[in-house]
Formats: C-alpha cells, sequence, structure tokens
C-alpha cells in the first residue's frame, strides 16, 4: 500500500533538531526528502553524540529516510542546482537565522515566482517580525523566555529545563502540521504558502493553564514538581520499595480510590469535598496517601489502582522504557543498519501508526551527498559531464 505522501518532493535545508524533526514525519510517511548539506561539512549533529567509528547516532536518527544531496549555496553554480530543483518541488523547509535564505537570493519571493505552488517552511527562534526576530536560539532559550522553565522543577529547586527539546520537537510537529495543511489547500486553490513558525510562540502555546491562570487571575505560576495545580491527587508518590505516579481526573476516581485506602470518609471531608478544595488542600492529601502508599509495594499499588480505573504509571529509567513490552507491540524501536556506523542500530520509530502501512524505516540516514549523482541525473537530467563540472567547481 502506497504511504500518504509519496510523490511530494520536499527539499530539505534544514540542520540540528527543530527542522529535521519536521522532515523526518514527512519522510516516514512517504515524501521523497532531499538533505541538502554543505559539502565536506554537513549537518551540526553530525558531530553531536553519541558517535561511532566518527559517526553520530543522533544524526542517523533524525535524518532517516532521506536522501543526500551536497550544495554550497554561497556559489551561483549551486544556487543554480537548488532553483532547478525548486521548480520540481513541492516543499522547502529552512531553519537558519531569519534573513539567511534572502542574503543568499533564495527567500520565498524569489522562489514563488520560480514555482507558484511552492510551499516554504521555516523554523526560527522567534518568527519572522518582531524586535527579536534577527536572534539566533536553540531550544533553551525558548523554554527560558516562554515562561516554561519558570513552572518546572519543584518549589524549592530553580528553574529547570525539560529534559528533551520541547522547543525544536515541537515547532517541527507544528510545521509539519503547517505543511500537511497548505498541501491540503493547494489542491483546491494551486498556489503554494509561506509558513512561519517561531520556537517560543510554540511553547508560550503549550502551556495549558498557566498563562490563562494569569490572565484571569493575576497570579504569576509557580513551579510545583510533579503535581498538576489543577487536579488533585495527580503527582508522584512514594511507595515501598520506589516511587510512581497516579492521577484521578474526576470525582468518580478520588471516590474509588478513596474506598481502596479504607479511608471513604475523605470525600466527606471540608478539605476534600471537590477538586478545587483537594487542590488548595494537596500537600494534606499527598501525606494522607502516602500513609497508605508506603504500606505497600509498587507492584501491589499497580494491581490495585489499576483494577480501580485510575491511571497509574511505573516512573522508568531509558533502559527500562526501551525493554518494556507495549514498546515492543507498538514496534516503537527501529533497527537501521547505518553506513558509516557501519552497524544497526536502534532509534525511536514513528507514533503515527497507519493500518495497512508496514512500519518500518525504509532507508538509513544519508552520508554528506551520497545520493548527488542520482539527484543531479534523474531528477533534474543533468549530463555527466555537468556534474564533474559542478564538483569540480565546488558546487557540490
Amino acid at each position: 500500500m502506497r504511504k500518504p505522501l509519496e510523490g511530494v518532493r520536499v527539499l530539505d535545508l534544514t540542520q540540528a533538531y527543530s527542522g529535521p524533526f519536521c522532515t523526518m514525519q514527512l519522510a516516514d510517511h512517504g515524501a521523497e526528502v532531499i538533505k541538502i548539506e554543505k559539502p565536506g561539512v554537513g549537518d551540526q549533529t553530525r558531530y553531536w553524540a553519541p558517535m561511532r567509528n566518527g559517526h553520530s547516532g543522533y544524526y542517523s536518527y533524525i535524518n532517516r529516510n532521506k536522501i543526500g544531496l551536497s550544495l554550497d549555496l554561497k556559489k551561483p553554480e549551486a544556487k543554480q542546482v537548488f532553483l532547478d530543483l525548486v521548480k520540481t518541488a513541492d516543499v522547502v523547509v529552512e531553519n537558519f537565522k531569519v534573513g539567511v535564505m534572502d542574503k543568499l537570493g533564495l527567500g520565498y519571493e524569489v522562489l514563488k515566482e520560480i514555482n507558484p505552488r511552492i510551499i516554504y517552511g521555516s523554523i526560527s527562534g522567534f518568527g519572522l517580525e518582531g524586535p527579536l526576530a534577527a536572534r539566533p536560539a536553540y531550544d533553551i532559550v525558548a523554554q527560558a523566555m516562554s515562561g516554561m522553565m519558570s513552572v518546572t522543577g519543584f518549589p524549592d529547586s530553580p528553574p529547570t529545563k525539560l529534559g528533551p527539546s520541547m522547543g525544536d520537537n515541537f515547532s517541527g510537529a507544528y510545521l509539519c502540521m503547517g505543511v500537511l495543511m497548505a498541501l491540503y489547500e493547494r489542491e483546491k486553490t494551486g498556489v503554494g504558502r509561506r509558513l512561519d513558525i517561531a520556537m517560543l510562540d510554540t511553547l508560550f502555546s503549550v502551556m495549558e493553564n498557566f498563562v490563562v491562570e494569569h490572565t484571569m487571575e493575576g497570579t504569576t505560576p509557580h513551579r510545583n514538581g510533579n503535581s498538576d495545580p489543577s487536579l488533585a491527587p495527580f503527582d508522584s508518590f512514594h511507595a515501598k520499595d520506589g516511587d510512581f505516579v497516579m492521577g484521578t481526573g474526576v470525582e468518580e476516581m478520588f471516590v474509588r480510590l478513596a474506598e481502596a485506602m479504607g479511608k471513604p470518609e475523605l470525600v466527606q471531608d471540608p478539605r476534600f469535598e471537590t477538586n478545587i478544595k483537594r487542590c488548595k488542600h494537596s500537600d494534606e492529601l499527598k501525606a494522607i496517601i502516602e500513609e497508605w502508599t508506603t504500606t505497600k509495594t509498587v507492584a501491589e499499588l499497580e494491581e490495585i489502582i489499576v483494577g480501580i480505573k485510575i491511571p497509574f504509571g511505573n516512573i522508568l529509567t531509558i533502559p527500562e522504557t526501551c525493554k518494556h513490552p507495549q514498546i515492543a507491540v507498538r514496534n516503537m524501536l527501529w533497527d537501521v543498519y547505518q553506513p558509516g556506523i557501519e552497524d544497526t542500530i536502534r532509534i525511536p520509530g514513528t507514533p503515527i501508526k497507519m493500518h495497512g502501512i508496514e512500519d518500518k524505516c525504509e532507508r538509513p540516514a544519508p552520508l554528506i551527498g551520497e545520493h548527488n549523482e542520482k539527484i543531479l541525473s534523474e531528477t533534474l537530467g543533468y549530463s555527466a559531464e555537468k556534474i564533474a563540472e559542478l564538483k569540480e567547481k565546488g558546487a557540490i
């Protein structure tokens, strides 16, 4: 069965994480993604750990299913190659600092004249306009400035970055959604679209009730550790032999929990009779719950709490998660033989499971310029002599 994006050609000028995360989603689901890198240098993540035989596992994960073309876009010959490719393409994606593509003479206004159907998407730290537009950014900057770090961690800890780079991967996911919307719109209008994703906007948009709490009540949200300021009990808890998490999202769940604890009277306790009151007295409620949970093992509590249909989770390490049977059943680890590393590595698979389509990695991440001749000869029809000339001039 064909993948849904087969026939879509993407020119991928991105590097690091945010842009490649977007184009990885497109490639995983059938798009032909041409990864364009500077000759001899490549994407900066080619030098990010973990490394083996001088090749990066990070790069291999985030650039699977793409084909590789090396172009030095500062050379006029390489610019012409790129413009020739734009005529054949559906999508261009970049995450350079704002203004770089315009300085190269390859901005959206130029590309849409060549191909009015082109969809041009960019990711930057702060977007195309505003006082910070020209600033470069990494994920930690977006986490800091969006307010995310200020509400992450425990009350007595300093502001803390989330473990994964949420500004990067969520921005990549948003741009992927934008590309799909624009492709759908183009089916009706016949013309492309400019897409502009800012990492700061992305993280500000996913701050849940923290922003609305401030705008409605004038408060300054703070760090709550593992608890949720809007629900209680909803937290991590101590057991006899470790910790676990659980959350009660509706009144019926709290009633069932109180009964399982042998404390049905908690439901009528003036401190806990509504969710709002439980949130106000969450520290007192947690202490009462842990009087019960610390008498039992995590395994015993899992059986009880899952049995009364309350969401429960073990706090797993990465090795434990990788070995979990649920991850195996969902095929969330793909085995890929990666040239350069010269070994099979295991990388996270796609969470988008399309029934009826084989769920696997089709090709490993490309070496720098690995598919130069194939792309230039088959896609653009260049002669062997022209390709040799481009190579001699350092354009590829």
